[in-house]
């Protein structure tokens, strides 16, 4: 790995712990880097133990404040989701991958237009089972082959009526569930080796100042206005893996 390839995963690290404490979104970037930097099949594993990491701190600091009923809906339908995701990893090269990955992103960076774009009236969904359902599958089978469920998470919280806080907590425990889940798949599928965990060791202090910055920065910026940065980030991420 050369000089340049470790500073562009370090700088990925730092995203993926910032965006763990501030705006979700932002780990699409990350997404993008790793999967342009490694093999992509490799590049699921690794990002994934990074993501963990920053895992560990969001659900420390909004501890208390996760929402137990919308999770118990979810996660029955998370673990079909993960195994979609792991055959179609055991099945596909990394040239397809990689630009799955890109629609993947693509399609999160939609979904989260339409929630900028639109104000949903959640009355008529908070208590819908199927929706529950698919956000769940949905969630498992895009965690699991891009590590990119946020915005299917996002849409789902957000047509639940939850505050912020309580948005918070409840998705920093539901991804930090996921992502431990998903560990056993990627080890069967002989994608988290010594390089991926010493990569891991040496990148995890950046996650956590990430996260640092993360939790004081998202007390003073615009989220609105941060929001739409990272959007317009993460389609431009999306193409250069499509397109690449």
């Amino acid at each position: 790995m050369t000089g340049v390839d470790f500073l562009l995963l370090g700088t990925a690290a730092l995203i993926i712990g910032f965006s763990k404490t501030a705006v979700g979104g932002l780990a699409s970037i990350a997404i993008a880097i790793f999967a342009a930097v490694l093999p992509t099949r490799e590049s699921t594993a690794a990002i994934l133990l990074l993501l963990i990491v920053g895992d560990v701190v969001a659900v420390w600091h909004y501890r208390g404040d996760a929402d137990l009923d919308l999770l118990r809906r979810l996660i029955p339908a998370v673990v079909p989701g993960l195994v979609l995701g792991a055959v179609f990893l055991a099945w596909v090269d990394n040239t397809t991958l990689r630009r799955s990955i890109g629609v993947l992103l693509l399609a999160m960076a939609l979904l989260q237009l339409f929630l900028v774009w639109r104000s949903p009236d959640t009355s008529t969904v908070a208590e819908s089972h199927p929706l529950a359902l698919a956000t769940g599958i949905a969630s498992g089978f895009v965690t699991m082959t891009a590590n990119s469920a946020g915005a299917v998470m996002t849409l789902y919280l957000v047509a639940q009526g939850v505050e912020k806080r309580r948005f918070l907590g409840t998705g920093a425990l539901f991804f930090f569930g996921v992502n431990l889940c998903k560990v056993p798949f990627s080890a069967g599928l002989g994608l988290v080796g010594a390089e991926t965990l010493w990569r891991t060791a040496l990148l995890a202090p950046l996650v956590l100042v990430g996260t640092w910055v993360g939790l004081h920065a998202a007390r003073r910026l615009s989220q609105a206005r941060f929001d739409q940065a990272v959007l317009a980030a993460t389609v431009v991420s999306a193409l250069v893996l499509v397109l690449g």
